[in-house]
């Protein structure tokens, strides 16, 4: 068995199932959002950090929950938390307490049955397999929640690119964001 193609063509299968239109109306949710804020544990979090950086870069007010700069949140702020499971309890008590604030929450999660995509205002369903191996998911030949943060990077690229097109923001525009002190 090849391995780059056999995960190649596990990320083709999850991402079919993935709605564009979905991540549109999701940009316009980030676009409108006053400042955004994001949330995920172990990798899960490192997918949600590089798109919080990517954010920046698209000229976006963005706070990782968690950092010491971060904000409180308030109205007309948007959270987007990410758990594969759905059950990551900080990332659930994040979205839950976000929501109790009156602010929207994005669901991103394998689970639209979870405490997260309860919690969430709008669910952005990933159809990958988590660590769990729950009975429906996606079969994969790859550890842990691996398919899902590689599906879940890609999706968030992808709002990226929705939501640079949506604020005109090009690639010059992005470049002259990025750090120059490396």
């Amino acid at each position: 068995m090849l391995l780059i193609p056999t995960i190649i063509k596990e990320i083709e299968t999850v991402l079919s199932q993935v709605e564009e239109n979905q991540l549109q109306n999701i940009a316009v949710q980030l676009q409108k959002a006053k400042r955004i804020f994001v949330i995920g544990e172990g990798r899960s979090g490192l997918m949600a950090k590089s798109f919080a950086m990517r954010l920046m870069h698209l000229g976006a007010t963005v706070f990782v929950v968690g950092e010491t700069i971060t904000p409180s949140i308030e109205e007309g702020d948007l959270l987007v938390a990410i758990s594969g499971s759905g059950t990551t309890k900080n990332v659930v008590w994040t979205a839950e307490k976000t929501n109790s604030l009156g602010c929207s929450v994005v669901g991103v999660t394998t689970n639209p049955e979870s405490p997260l995509a309860a919690a969430a205002t709008t669910i952005l369903h990933v159809p990958a397999a988590t660590k769990y191996r729950r009975e429906n998911e996606l079969k994969t030949i790859q550890p842990l929640g691996s398919l899902f943060d590689q599906c879940a990077h890609i999706v968030f690229d992808t709002l990226c690119l929705q939501y640079s097109a949506l604020t005109q923001v090009d690639h010059n525009a992005a470049f002259g964001r990025h750090s120059n002190l490396e």
